[in-house]
């Protein structure tokens, strides 16, 4: 993480104290629940953390105006996540960084058709287990710098940037 960050999906914050001393972020949820049960970590946060309600797919940001985009195990709950793939795009600066940890279908057939039976009952809280989120990064513009297992190939840290010299 460097410069101006945006944390997509704070949820109940629990990813804050992971985060490195001394940034400056800003952090989004569809949720004025999640906020709030959040709030106790943003205040022990040793930075400068600012909460904003905010839709991932209609970012009130403007263009190029984060230096880094973390997401966490978010992708699997957006409705539509190339359109909130291509937002996060859109409000990176060019060569920006996104950096995501996220769950993502398996590649192996036994455990993908697993992921895919578990959705069939997840989407009804919300939550998609079989998505291609490497697909997906690629298809909103990013390039992928690399990707690392975390959980056999289910779950990912992925680290991608936006090209200097290309749009979507």
């Amino acid at each position: 993480m460097h410069g101006q960050v945006l944390f997509l999906a704070v949820g109940t914050g629990v990813d804050i104290t992971r985060f490195p001393a001394g940034q400056t972020i800003i952090g989004i949820d569809i949720s004025v629940e999640m906020l709030r049960r959040a709030e106790a970590r943003r205040r022990a946060y040793r930075g400068q953390i600012a909460f904003v309600l905010g839709d991932a797919e209609r970012l009130a940001f403007g263009d190029g105006s984060f230096d880094t985009v973390v997401s966490s195990c978010t992708m699997c709950s957006v409705p539509h996540p190339v359109v909130a793939l291509k937002q996060l795009y859109r409000v990176l600066r060019p060569g920006g960084r996104l950096l995501m940890f996220e769950h993502v279908r398996s590649g192996s057939w036994p455990l993908g058709l697993a992921l895919d039976v578990m959705t069939l009952w997840t989407r009804l809280l919300g939550t998609e287990m079989n998505r291609d989120t490497v697909a997906n990064v690629l298809t909103a513009g990013f390039q992928i710098v690399r990707i690392e297992s975390v959980y056999l190939d289910i779950i990912l840290s992925i680290h991608a940037v936006k090209p200097i010299n290309r749009e979507v």
